[in-house]
């Protein structure tokens, strides 16, 4: 068995549903050395996250915008945390809603993703910096 782990700052985005699946791939590419196994990618903050959806119509990532703005509202009188803004509190729901890492299954050294399928940092606040993510592969 092997395990690599890097570590990647992801640069700032603005707030939405971005595809890094190839950042990810060009990070690690010592997947390529593993036949069977798996990836772990893991974000060091709060108030984003990281989820697998749809990779090729932008418009499910918009609509994952509208969604999770529509369910979890700014300006909501009954937070009780907004020491950096508005969208602070709903930013720490959303990022809990969606997960802090996803897990995909490597296969003949690559990502066994579906054909559409994409990972996505899911950004929630409205001038967020950079994103550190933590890559772990690991198998045989």
């Amino acid at each position: 068995m092997v395990i690599y782990q890097k570590n990647i700052r992801i640069g700032a985005k603005r707030r939405g549903f971005h595809l890094i699946t190839r950042e990810i791939e060009t990070i690690l590419p010592e997947i390529h050395h593993i036949k069977s196994g798996i990836c772990q990618v893991f974000i060091q903050h709060t108030s984003a996250s990281l989820t697998i959806n749809e990779n090729a119509d932008p418009t499910v990532r918009q609509d994952f915008e509208y969604y999770f703005n529509k369910s979890v509202p700014e300006n909501d009188p009954g937070y009780l945390h907004d020491d950096e803004g508005p969208d602070d509190m709903p930013a720490h729901i959303k990022s809990s809603l969606m997960g802090a890492s996803v897990m995909i299954p490597i296969q003949n050294g690559r990502f066994a993703l579906g054909m559409w399928q994409g990972i996505y940092l899911c950004e929630h606040r409205n001038h967020a910096g950079s994103r550190n993510l933590v890559i772990t592969a690991w198998g045989i």
